[in-house]
């Protein structure tokens, strides 16, 4: 069986995985800015980095997952203007920026939950770890790579690009860069702190109003967005761990910075893999204010959107997000939507009817290769697609199976029942959700199926044909089989 291999950003490679430290993985993941309620696009990184904790622990490493919380220093501009986005929703709620932190950590953690993404094993917070900052900051200026101007603090990316390849992770070449910012700096002459437009803030300088502030060598302030992730990854993690985690919108300027700082404080890019996720779009279009099409993650599940057709179930938004690889751009849609809870339904069917599957001396199917075959989907760079597709064969194996038309022997039923539990509630994380029909249904369903047995019974083919296709038109799925109907939802 192959190893684990995974796309490495920074190589632009498909790389196998050794972790540094044998049977333990150090994996970092960029958390949410918690200014505002959890939508659509905060939902696929959870769901991705989860599947590859989970897979990386099956196969029996001892994982340290920790997935920061931004509640200072991320500004409205990425380059470092505007004001911090927690000062100003705090503004605009008329509460402390704190109140706001801790009701959108909240949400956030509870939409985690829901779609059983399991916590993170540390969950640091930018505004606790203000003293790991400051020491990181002073590191790289004693290292002659930043500079205080005006109270802030800023890295100078052009001292730190004589002996390193800065933008190597994103693509960006830094003669480009300072082509594009020419203008800006021209007109910023003689005005702007910064000693060139691509220098990035390791420490902004508050004034009198900011809300959140605190002392340093260089005065009142508070760190910049960039910086944090790096203070916490070293802290928590060392100066070089294995896996570092987040969206491709993510890639410049934040992972870049991140690389560069850690570099010029320790020596080392601090990540081994650099693994980043695509975006979600709706309807082929990119999420936006301007364009009025965000879809909080509360509204998806109770439908409340113009947008939506109708409520979604959290393990349906789960389904939808693995059945497109993680590097791929995912479209939202509610036709695609519907057509991920029918898959998952089947799925699932197939799961709860493997033990009732009848047993046969003999074999006519060898179950064990389609979970050889998810492994090797897997470690084709955590390819969950493809995983799914293996499943939906199980399905069919199973299907077969219970109407008779395939003869598989107790061993493949054990065999197909572990490859349920193992890929579709294991790795991939996928719950059984509630039936909410409860008893009452459940008596009404066995009236009607009984009083469809006899009309058959009684030759009286249309009173039984016509049960049939109501039961359905109103979302029932009634399965004939030698031993009775069955039904399910």
């Amino acid at each position: 069986m192959s190893a684990l291999h995974i796309y490495n950003t920074y190589t632009r490679q498909n790389e196998r995985f050794e972790p540094l430290h044998k049977h333990h993985v150090g994996m970092y993941v960029c958390g949410p800015t918690v200014y505002g309620p959890p939508h659509l696009g905060h939902v696929r990184g959870p769901v991705v980095f989860d599947v590859l904790r989970r897979y990386l622990e099956f196969q029996g490493y001892k994982v340290r997952h920790v997935r920061n919380i931004t509640d200072v220093g991320h500004l409205v501009g990425d380059g470092d203007e505007g004001e911090d986005k927690l000062s100003k929703q705090a503004r605009l709620e008329q509460v402390e920026p704190m109140e706001v932190a801790q009701t959108y950590t909240v949400a956030y953690n509870e939409m985690s939950r829901q779609m059983n993404v399991l916590p993170p094993g540390i969950e640091p917070r930018a505004s606790g770890h203000i003293i790991e900052q400051i020491e990181m900051i002073q590191s790289i200026v004693d290292a002659g790579l930043a500079y205080e101007s005006n109270g802030s603090v800023y890295f100078d990316v052009l001292a730190y690009a004589q002996n390193h390849e800065y933008g190597k992770l994103s693509g960006r070449i830094l003669e480009d860069l300072m082509a594009g910012a020419g203008n800006e700096s021209r007109e910023l002459e003689g005005q702007d702190e910064k000693r060139n437009p691509n220098d990035f803030a390791l420490w902004k300088k508050a004034m009198p109003e900011h809300i959140m502030q605190w002392a340093s060598p260089w005065g009142k302030g508070y760190p910049g967005w960039h910086i944090e992730c790096s203070a916490m990854s070293r802290k928590y993690l060392g100066d070089v761990f294995d896996i570092h985690g987040g969206g491709m919108d993510l890639l410049f300027p934040h992972h870049e910075s991140e690389i560069a700082q850690s570099s010029a404080c320790t020596g080392h890019n601090p990540a081994r893999y650099w693994v980043h996720h695509n975006m979600i779009t709706i309807n082929g279009q990119k999420m936006a204010k301007s364009l009025n099409n965000g879809i909080r993650v509360d509204e998806l599940f109770s439908g409340n959107h113009p947008l939506l057709e109708r409520s979604y179930s959290p393990m349906t938004l789960r389904f939808f997000i693995l059945q497109a690889h993680y590097r791929g751009t995912l479209d939202f849609s509610n036709e695609a939507l519907q057509a991920s809870e029918k898959g998952l339904q089947r799925l699932t069917n197939a799961a709860e009817q493997v033990l009732k599957l009848p047993i046969s001396e003999n074999t006519e199917y060898i179950v064990s290769d389609i979970i050889k075959s998810c492994q090797r989907s897997m470690n084709d760079d955590i390819n969950t697609p493809q995983v799914i597709a293996h499943l939906f064969e199980a399905a069919r194996v199973c299907n077969s199976a219970a109407d008779g038309k395939l003869k598989l022997d107790r061993a493949n039923v054990d065999a197909l029942n572990n490859l349920f539990n193992t890929w579709l509630y294991g790795i991939l994380g996928i719950q059984a959700e509630e039936k909410h029909h409860g008893a009452a249904l459940d008596g009404v369903m066995e009236m009607l199926l009984t009083m469809r047995a006899e009309a058959k019974a009684a030759k009286n083919y249309g009173l039984s044909d016509e049960i049939r296709n109501k039961l359905t038109a109103l979302g029932f799925n009634i399965k004939d089989g030698k031993d009775g109907s069955s039904w399910n939802l």
